[in-house]
């Protein structure tokens, strides 16, 4: 099997980007674009997309967004010339079915996706079939998570079969389960044909990096979608822990603590100096890409996404790091700045990544099949009732720690359990009232509100509209139980 070692550090950087146009077709990339490898970027009528995913990154690690200890210069500088939309949610705290669910406009239990490493349903439409019916050129580096994740499934950790890139045939290079493949500082990855592509003693964000700085250096024939996924900063699996670029425990050895942590025990006080210096890696990566897009004269020419699959909640509402309804799960990043989206604005309604897909259709001017359940919300920037109309209500499903549905509007969360506390996630027939917190009153979710016969009136009132929109996902009818702990 053809390997491509790579060392780390800013040299290697710089001759991986100086021998990009000679290593062209070890590199995954179709036939036309292997054909183009040594000219120079060019530029297409259409916008460009990229989607940065970050996984695992809270929305309030953005300085931008209140944090006085992260430094995010680039995210603040995108913030700030683009559109923040600071109440964005995801619909399925969970890698897998929250990435399923952004790229098709679907929820999880309509894409086939409920648990991690399971496979987007093959007959639903995604951002990249669409794009790439428009002529664009769809392309994925880093971590893909959306394939079976055991061989006798057809599937893997590793390399990803073209049938289960859900239209990503163009540029691939990545794994399936990249914390599994890759680890900080040395790992391997996948090219379109199963080559691997190693690294070693570099950071891994930065190795990520450079494969997206080599792919925009490329000629582009075409307009492109780059879909950067990102591990950091999720905790590296095999050894239970989140991991910083050397140094970031002295960088941030007393940092800020969000006060949704401070009241719970759990992991973050050893945990959050590590967390903060994947996030400032994150922001320097975000940066240097800028900084391409800007040299390539692709900017202005360019939609460029930052958001995550879920928030991070370091042990303190269940014995893992997400699937629970709470902010510091639900709660996403999303900077978008571009055509259209470079606005200097601040969008605070409630809206969630089943959005993302029709809304980035939408912005280049790509039909959106009506299958989708999302809604553009390109009109919040531009339409002055269209904040009136937006509904602020986003269903979150929840699954694998529990069976759990949730409504979040911006007042209130709702939450509701499966009556006989399975864990798998067939829809059940009844649930019972769970957890409920008042959004404007208790931000940081301290105080759960359900059982309290004070707030009945609202209690019912959001079992009704979570019932909605549990039909409107397609899910069975079912009973939910009001709980009574208060007399």
């Amino acid at each position: 099997m053809d390997c491509k070692k790579m060392d780390g550090g800013l040299d290697r950087r710089r001759s991986l980007m100086a021998g990009a146009a000679a290593t062209g077709a070890a590199m995954g990339l179709g036939s036309a674009a292997k054909a183009e490898a040594a000219g120079m970027p060019g530029t297409a009528a259409r916008p460009n997309v990229i989607v940065y995913i970050a996984d695992q990154f809270r929305m309030d690690f953005i300085g931008a967004n209140g944090n006085p200890s992260t430094r995010t210069p680039n995210l603040d500088a995108m913030a700030a010339r683009g559109t923040n939309f600071t109440g964005a949610v995801c619909n399925q705290p969970v890698c897998s079915p929250s990435r399923s669910v952004l790229l098709t406009g679907r929820y999880a239990s309509e894409t086939g996706v409920m648990r991690n490493a399971h496979p987007i349903d093959p007959a639903l439409p995604t951002l990249a079939t669409e794009l790439r019916k428009a002529g664009y050129t769809a392309n994925m580096i880093g971590k893909w998570h959306l394939a079976p994740g055991t061989e006798a499934a057809g599937g893997g950790r590793g390399f990803v079969q073209p049938k289960f890139r859900s239209g990503f045939l163009d540029l691939w290079e990545g794994a399936n389960e990249f914390e599994w493949t890759t680890h900080p500082y040395e790992g391997t990855i996948f090219d379109g044909d199963g080559k691997t592509i190693e690294f070693k003693d570099e950071y891994r964000v930065d190795f990520v990096t450079d494969r997206a700085e080599w792919f925009l250096r490329q000629k582009q024939e075409k307009p492109f979608l780059l879909y950067l996924s990102q591990l950091e900063p999720h905790f590296q699996n095999d050894v239970k822990r989140f991991v910083g670029p050397n140094g970031s425990k002295e960088r941030f050895h007393d940092p800020f603590v969000p006060n949704d942590l401070k009241p719970f025990p759990g992991d973050w006080q050893t945990q959050l100096p590590d967390y903060y210096g994947c996030v400032e890696s994150i922001d320097k990566s975000v940066g240097r890409l800028n900084t391409v897009l800007e040299e390539l004269g692709m900017a202005e020419n360019t939609i460029f996404v930052f958001t995550s699959d879920h928030g991070c909640h370091f042990m303190t509402r269940n014995e893992e790091y997400k699937r629970s309804p709470h902010n510091s799960s639900i709660r996403i990043p999303l900077v978008v700045q571009g055509p259209g989206f470079n606005n200097a604005m601040t969008v605070p309604e409630i809206i969630g990544n089943i959005n993302l897909m029709p809304s980035l259709l939408d912005a280049v001017g790509v039909t959106v099949p009506g299958s989708v359940k999302g809604k553009s919300f390109v009109p919040l920037m531009k339409e002055a009732g269209a904040r009136k109309a937006w509904p602020n209500k986003e269903l979150i499903q929840i699954s694998e720690a529990m069976c759990a549905r949730a409504i979040r509007t911006k007042d209130w969360t709702y939450c509701v359990i499966a009556a006989d506390g399975r864990r798998d996630n067939d829809s059940p027939s009844k649930y019972v009232e769970y957890q409920m917190y008042s959004e404007g009153a208790d931000p940081f979710e301290l105080v759960n509100l359900a059982g309290r016969k004070e707030y009945r009136e609202q209690a019912t009132r959001l079992r009704g509209e979570l019932k909605d929109l549990l039909r409107a996902a397609g899910e069975p009818e079912a009973e939910i139980v009001p709980v009574t702990h208060y007399p």
